[in-house]
């Protein structure tokens, strides 16, 4: 199992990560769209679940907000407070006040259960942050979905209030799909390694300024998508 220590910094890396992160960008954004929506809640102590909360790296937006805080996941951690299936998750309806779902949706053989599933939990007015991928290359045996604008709102059709946000422009989705394949598809491993720390900056910064340049609205290839949802 994970030490303690070893979830902090995984958490921290996804929350804050460095430029030698091939996922910098959309990572980056991810977190100051989560901070924006965390403004629309209000002042209020929150009840909070996180569906996938093995490393929770987005807990620490919620510093001095925090009610009650409980993770779920299908691996046992430090962190996890009950291991189960997000499509049955043995808890009352009607508990929290904010629902975390960050990159699960793509490994569940039927994801409107799970979103079921969080509207069931939710108190009337509660609010859900979700994060889903687009285009992304397969990284596992259980990676089975990925979603666009359109299937999210499917998705979310019992919700209210559903905003839809792209992680990144189509210009920066084609550089960090570039260095997600250059340092997922290296050999040996120590090139992988060195590409990531030799090249992959390279490649977050030209994205970055083309973006900045361009100011484009474009969104096609776009590999994450954001959403946000108030039962």
């Amino acid at each position: 199992m994970e030490t303690l220590e070893e979830l902090t910094r995984a958490g921290r890396e996804r929350l804050y990560p460095a430029l030698t992160n091939p996922n910098w960008l959309v990572l980056r954004r991810r977190r100051q769209l989560f901070q924006d929506w965390l403004k629309t809640i209000g002042e209020r102590e929150l009840v909070v679940l996180d569906i996938g909360g093995r490393i929770q790296p987005y807990r620490k937006l919620l510093e001095g907000r925090i009610k009650r805080y409980v993770a779920i996941d299908l691996r046992q951690t430090a962190l996890v407070d009950i291991v189960c299936r997000a499509e049955e998750i043995p808890l009352a309806g009607g508990l929290f006040d904010l629902v975390i779902c960050s990159q699960v949706l793509e490994y569940i053989e039927k994801p409107q259960s799970v979103i079921a599933e969080i509207h069931r939990l939710l108190k009337p007015g509660g609010c859900l942050w979700l994060s889903a991928p687009s285009v992304f290359p397969r990284d596992s045996d259980e990676d089975l979905w990925r979603f666009l604008p359109g299937s999210l709102r499917l998705l979310l059709r019992q919700f209210q209030d559903v905003k839809i946000t792209a992680e990144s422009s189509s210009i920066e989705g084609l550089f960090r799909t570039v260095s997600v394949c250059l340092v997922m598809f290296a050999k040996p491993a120590f090139l992988g390694s060195l590409l990531r720390f030799v090249i992959v900056p390279v490649l977050n910064l030209c994205a970055a300024i083309l973006e900045r340049v361009l100011n484009s609205s474009n969104d096609q290839f776009c590999p994450n998508f954001s959403a946000f949802a108030k039962k």
